[in-house]
């Protein structure tokens, strides 16, 4: 367990935790010739009947260093909220309470200090202001003790007080009786917030800070974020001992070896491997704290504290335009450096110049998108990102996404080593890129949504077989992740709802059966088709050819368009499959030594055709999806089927 002690700016909180713990936590020599504390202080105390200790975080008193106590009140299970009898409530009182509520610490005691100081009298109004200070706080049911550090009144009560919480916490996250330490959770990756970092003489590089998930072990691989270095960790030591292994709710001190000192900087995290990410941009739920005096608007400046880091950031309020004292909504925190965020977290902010403590709340999306963030798709999907278990949330995501939940993205962010458990009607892909998962109404809504794209396609177009698939993606369902569409491709021409020939999709009643006179004119057709190469030919040029009447030919044509067999790049231009895929991969050619695009000048060169013919090819590879026209130029769709098909030229 980790006690959070935060008070006065004199010595007060030092001397109840020597007090306590016997260890004097001002170790700087500025601290001690001043009687403030300036840095974060530590101590342990030990606990009759438990292994582990209970750790002390000594934060700053001081108004002007609450950027420093908010790195060391990250994290913690347990507060003291020291008010001196001689002071009473401080102004800096209400804002490390104002800390702690928004940080969503249930768990705490007010501790009034200095009791040898004053009469009676004067602790009881000193009892009644904290009380009513704290009524309308999480804190608000918190135990006082009163103590006197000199005299030693009621040091040994408070102290058997935290004993009892240590062992109780101890009892709950074993499941029994009271056990030498807790278990973490398996499934949560490993991460530690740095609040220090220095070299030791005979250990290298040494971070310290508040193990907020998971476990580590000596010799584990970890990685430093946002910097995104690999480090190896040589030693540990937890809660002031020498460890072979440290787990959350621990104070860590780590050696790795990877990484000068230089290279680390407090607000740093050290997490597993597979978990580094870091982030510009994170959605939240935020309140803003009751006793603030004016809204929060959206495109307000403010510093954001995020374990021991602190940045500048700007906020949006996703749902409305102003935030009241008191009120909760969905934010966006746009930050102006990278940070390392899960999902949970608990940030505070402070406004731009952090001097006054504004708001609070807990982590949604680490991820959080740049666009469609107001939508009310996005909206719901954040209120899903409430829900109190992980796979509780993936199976309302599951029924709100439309176009699906990338597992892979759903478990970094959450710190989860493995994914949770998807439901049983959700269809899941894996390929070597990641894995997606799509709710059953989700797929069904994405089926209709195709049917009726490819029904008008069939009705505008009726001469083409169908668009590559590729483009009717594009067309149907633009926002779908490439890997999904694959999949529910696949099981929707598995099941028969829709038909593939070559890169090509249509409709079952699309598709064309010829009968034996057209199976005669196809097999005449064919050869020369291919004999006309990159000049196609005209179908009263082949009717000439083959000796056929031009009519019965041009329909003919038009159902072997419909399966596949040849492209019309105009009305009765024909050009057999194979010179289209030869074609595609010159116009390839050119876009690779263009940047992306092409000229028809370009392309008249690269095929030797006439300039007119490069434009109506160019204009055709547009509409099936090889090529997107952009002002007086084309540019290449790298994920047109047609250009993955390997063929010799023509």
């Amino acid at each position: 367990m980790i006690v959070g002690t935060a008070g006065h700016i004199d010595h007060g909180k030092t001397t109840l935790v020597r007090a306590l713990t016997g260890v004097d936590t001002d170790r700087l020599p500025e601290e001690r010739r001043r009687g403030i504390s300036i840095e974060l202080g530590y101590a342990f105390m030990e606990v009759p009947g438990l292994a582990e200790r209970i750790g002390f975080i000594d934060v700053p008193g001081h108004e002007r260093l609450v950027h420093t106590m908010l790195a060391g009140a990250t994290g913690i299970d347990h507060a003291l909220l020291l008010v001196a009898a001689d002071d009473g409530v401080m102004p800096q009182t209400r804002e490390h309470l104002a800390v702690l509520s928004l940080l969503g610490l249930t768990s705490g005691a007010v501790v009034i200090t200095k009791a040898d100081r004053v009469d009676a009298a004067r602790i009881e109004a000193v009892r009644q202001e904290v009380q009513a200070l704290m009524a309308q706080t999480p804190l608000q049911d918190a135990p006082i003790h009163v103590v006197s550090a000199a005299t030693g009144a009621g040091v040994a009560a408070l102290r058997e007080s935290l004993a009892a919480l240590a062992r109780d916490r101890a009892t709950r996250q074993t499941g029994g009786a009271a056990a030498p330490c807790a278990e973490p959770e398996p499934e949560q990756g490993f991460r530690l917030a740095i609040d220090r970092a220095f070299t030791l003489t005979g250990a290298g590089t040494v971070v310290t800070g508040t193990v907020h998930r998971g476990r580590v072990r000596v010799g584990d691989t970890l990685t430093l974020v946002p910097a995104q270095k690999t480090v190896r960790v040589r030693s540990l030591h937890a809660q002031n001992q020498p460890v072979d292994e440290a787990h959350a709710g621990q104070r860590c001190a780590v050696a790795v070896v990877g990484v000068d000192r230089d290279a680390i900087a407090r607000g740093d995290w050290l997490v597993s491997p597979m978990l580094a990410h870091a982030s510009q941009r994170v959605d939240a739920r935020l309140t803003l704290w009751h006793e603030e005096s004016n809204p929060l608007r959206s495109g307000s400046p403010v510093t954001l504290h995020l374990g021991a880091c602190a940045v500048p950031a700007t906020v949006a309020i996703l749902d409305r335009d102003v935030l009241a004292p008191g009120q909760s909504a969905c934010v966006q925190i746009v930050t102006r450096r990278p940070i390392g965020a899960w999902h949970g977290d608990r940030v505070v902010l402070r406004d731009g110049s952090a001097t006054r403590t504004l708001a609070g709340g807990t982590v949604l999306d680490p991820f959080a998108p740049v666009r469609y963030r107001r939508t009310p798709q996005r909206l719901a999907e954040l209120e899903a990102a409430q829900a109190p278990q992980a796979d509780q949330m993936l199976a309302l995501l599951l029924t709100l996404a439309p176009h699906g939940v990338d597992l892979e993205r759903f478990r970094r962010a959450h710190g989860l080593l493995n994914t949770p458990r998807v439901p049983a009607d959700a269809l899941v892909y894996r390929d070597a890129q990641g894995t997606w998962a799509m709710g059953a109404s989700a797929m069904e809504q994405a089926r209709a949504t195709v049917v009726k794209v490819l029904a008008e396609f069939h009705h505008q177009q009726p001469d083409e077989l169908g668009p590559a698939s590729s483009r009717l993606r594009r067309l149907a369902l633009p926002r779908l992740p490439d890997p999904l569409w694959q999949a529910l491709l696949a099981r929707w021409m598995q099941t028969g709802v829709l038909v593939g020939q070559g890169a090509f999709v249509h409709l079952p009643e699309h598709g064309v059966r010829l009968s034996a006179a057209e199976q005669r004119l196809s097999q005449k057709v064919t050869p020369w088709l291919e004999q006309a190469a990159f000049d196609g030919i005209w179908v009263r040029d082949l009717a000439a050819r083959i000796g056929e009447p031009e009519p019965l030919l041009r329909s003919t044509l038009i159902r072997m368009a419909r399966r596949g067999e040849l492209h019309q790049v105009v009305k009765d231009l024909c050009f057999a499959p194979a010179t289209i895929r030869s074609l595609a991969r010159r116009a390839q050619e050119v876009a690779t030594r263009h940047q992306g695009e092409i000229l028809a000048a370009d392309f008249r060169d690269a095929t030797g055709l006439g300039r007119k013919r490069a434009i109506q090819i160019l204009e055709y590879f547009d509409r099936i999806g090889i090529l997107r026209r952009v002002g007086d130029v084309h540019r290449l769709r790298t994920d047109s089927p047609v250009l993955e098909e390997s063929e010799a030229p023509v």
